[in-house]
Formats: structure tokens, sequence, C-alpha cells
């Protein structure tokens, strides 16, 4: 009978499960931090670009995250390193407010948080790294409380500084993991501005300062470590190496290091702890047939193009390129990227080459600087006409003053 026929068909409307949201853009790019946005500025820049591009990422702000080393030594305003994402977003952009959980390359798409399947021509993942507090016992309970700071974060940036302003004496340790970081001169640049306050506010000559590194040096291009070594001698810090921070104990106060060689565990009481929390690539970049044998996206390290994908593309903290993970580095890699994204759009061959160039501002105390800048081969790469492995006051302008500049009014913008 027809009604028969129609309650059928009812029944099987109401089992089935509801069809998924499928859209498609020419261009996707994942993750809407400093690389994703330089790369989707550039693409849309100019009132003839007519790319289709779409942007992904969940956040409500967007972070100049260079800066708080600064924010911690109390010589920038926290409030000033943050914006809305969609004031940084490119007007010619689709901003896609979601979170990718899944790549499928082979079916040139991904799927969201939210249920989207999202199709693309081509795709740039710039998605950043992974903070990975967890890997610390006790690190997570005891951040902001108790002498227990870090920089790594918006909200846990403010107590560095509450730390040093009011640290009275005892022992002040920092620590960096053996893990790649955002920035691996930074865990060094809060010590030395700390070592400064200290002298300062009166409280050096009873306070040990250790810097206890993961690493085997202080720093891996060897015109600038040997300055950093003369400043850590010059401000009497007890270095550290190959000590990873594995436990901290907020009852005692005791922060528990693991040799990384030997495996020997070392116990320290400290008065106030700087932690670096170890890192690595997100879980779902990790875990996707894009990644390489330890979970970094897989690219080619001067096309930035995918080893086994084509049409994918990937640079900043989140690709597996041979370089330190710094804004600094994105400047170079994202017309590099672009350049190779529209001549694989226009089918044709990819001739531009980023060659690992990277910077790291070397704070080293209040008005001083080291601007490291090197290659993949750890050659130095400089900009200025004088040696820049010395401190200078005009390198800690340029850092405190300029480059924020250039970040949001130039590399945001499409136009650095």
């Amino acid at each position: 009978m027809i009604s028969d026929v129609i309650a059928e068909t009812q029944n099987q409307a109401q089992v089935q499960p509801p069809s998924e949201k499928v859209v498609h853009h020419q261009v996707v790019i994942v993750g809407g931090g400093s690389a994703g946005i330089t790369v989707a500025a550039k693409l849309t820049k100019g009132w003839l670009s007519d790319y289709d591009v779409a942007i992904i990422d969940p956040s409500e702000n967007h972070y100049y995250q260079p800066a708080w080393t600064l924010v911690g030594g109390g010589a920038f305003r926290k409030e000033n390193t943050r914006r809305s994402e969609a004031s940084v977003i490119p007007p010619k952009a689709k901003w896609i407010k979601d979170a990718v959980v899944s790549f499928e390359p082979e079916r040139n798409r991904l799927k969201t948080r939210d249920g989207q399947t999202i199709e693309y021509d081509f795709l740039v993942v710039s998605a950043g790294i992974g903070i990975k507090w967890d890997a610390i016992t006790g690190l997570k309970d005891a951040l902001g409380k108790e002498g227990v700071c870090s920089n790594y974060s918006f909200e846990s940036v403010g107590s560095t500084w509450e730390n040093i302003r009011d640290f009275k004496g005892g022992t002040a340790i920092f620590t960096q993991p053996e893990t790649g970081i955002k920035c691996g001169g930074a865990p060094q640049k809060i010590c030395y501005l700390a070592d400064d306050y200290f002298r300062k506010s009166g409280v050096r000559d009873k306070t040990q300062i250790i810097f206890a590194s993961g690493s085997s040096t202080i720093f891996a291009v060897e015109k600038y470590r040997k300055t950093l070594e003369k400043v850590i001698e010059r401000k009497n810090i007890d270095t550290r190496f190959n000590q990873k921070l594995v436990a901290i104990s907020a009852e005692t106060k005791e922060a528990i290091f693991q040799h990384t060689e030997t495996g020997a565990e070392t116990t320290i009481a400290y008065d106030m702890i700087h932690v670096t929390p170890p890192m690595g690539p997100p879980a779902f970049i990790a875990q996707s047939p894009l990644a390489d044998d330890k979970g970094w996206v897989d690219v080619d390290k001067y096309s930035l193009q995918h080893v086994r994908y084509p049409n994918v593309f990937a640079l900043g903290d989140s690709s597996n390129l041979p370089t330190s993970k710094t804004a600094a580095a994105i400047r170079k890699q994202a017309p590099v990227a672009v350049k190779n994204l529209k001549a694989a759009i226009a089918g044709k061959p990819l001739t531009a080459k980023y060659d690992g160039y990277t910077s790291c501002p070397l704070v080293t105390g209040y008005g001083k600087l080291v601007l490291a800048e090197f290659d993949y081969d750890k050659h130095p790469h400089e900009t200025f006409p004088f040696d820049q492995s010395k401190e200078r006051w005009s390198m800690w302008v340029l850092k405190k003053y300029f480059l924020p500049l250039l970040y949001w009014k130039g590399m945001l913008k499409g136009r650095a």
C-alpha cells in the first residue's frame, strides 16, 4: 500500500546519517599564525589577484610571540602582543573558524572538528607547533604559582615578570628541553634578563642562577656561541647541559632533571623556576599521511613542496625544515612557498629556493642584543655591515621597536 511505502521511506530517512557539508577552495591554508597569514596575504595581495584562498584556524586571537621574552622581563606590554584573529585575516581570504582533525591527501581533502569536509586543489600546512605541558610531571598544576613560571603562553607570561620582579634571593632555574622549540635562543634570553634585574634590585649576590638545558651547548652556531659563553661567564651563570626537566614537585619546590645520555636523575631545590616546556608536532599532523617519521610535515627543504604530494606545501614550525623555528625564518620561507605554489598552480617548474635562513635576536640584558642570523649550514647570514656577534644597543632597539612593526604592518600584510 502507498501508506506503507511512505512509512518505510520515513523510517529510512530517520536512520540515515545527515549529509556531510562539503566545500571546495582552490588553495586551503591550515593555520592562521605567522606563516599562514603571511602566505595568504601574499597570495591575495593586489587587485589583480583572483586566487580562491581559505584559512582554517579556530583561534579567537593572534599573538606576536617573539615579544613574550620582553614581556617576561618587564620590558614590553603583554596586551600589545595580542590582536583579534579576524583583524589579521586578509580581506580577500575566507576564514573558516574551525579546527582540522584529519587529512586525506590522496583525495585532496581534509576534515574538521565541526564535521566539514573541505576539498582543495592545493594545500598549505602551517599549523605551528604543539606545546606539551603534560610532558613534565606536575607542571600544569604548578604553573603560575609558588615560583613556577613560563613565557610560553599568553596566560602565563605575566607570572615570569612577577617572579623576577619580586625575587628576594635564592636559587633561580631556567630550563630548556631537548626537543625542538620555538626560537631556540628564547630560554636563555629570559635568564640573562633575570640576571640583569637581580643586579638592579640588589639580590644578585645572594642568588644562584642555573641554566639547565637538554642540549649539549649554549648555541649551535660557533660565531655566536663564543659571545654567549662570555656572557655566561660575565654573569656567573651555572650552566648544566644534557639535563632535561622531567618533573616539578610544587609542595617541596624541587625540580627533577634527567641526563639525556645516562638517564641519571638530579633533584634541585628552587625558589623560582622558568620552564620552557617540551614541544612537538600537533597530533593531527603527526598522525596523518603528510608526516615524516618524527611527525612533522615532510617537505623538500629547498622548494617547501611535500615529498609525496606535489599539491601540498608546508612552512613554519609544523614543517620538518632543518632550521630554527622562528618568525624570521617564516619571513624568508613565505616568498618561496608562494612563488612555488603559484608556479604549481600554473603548471610551471618550481624555481624558488629557501636556503635555511633564520634569525634569533639573542637578548643578553636590558639594552643588549646579539643578532644571530644563519643558514642551513650554520653559516652566518647577516643583514648589517658590522659584526653581529657583538652585543649592541641598536639591535635591542631593532627587536623592541622595529621588528613588531615589521611583523604587524609588513609580514602579515604580505609586504615583507
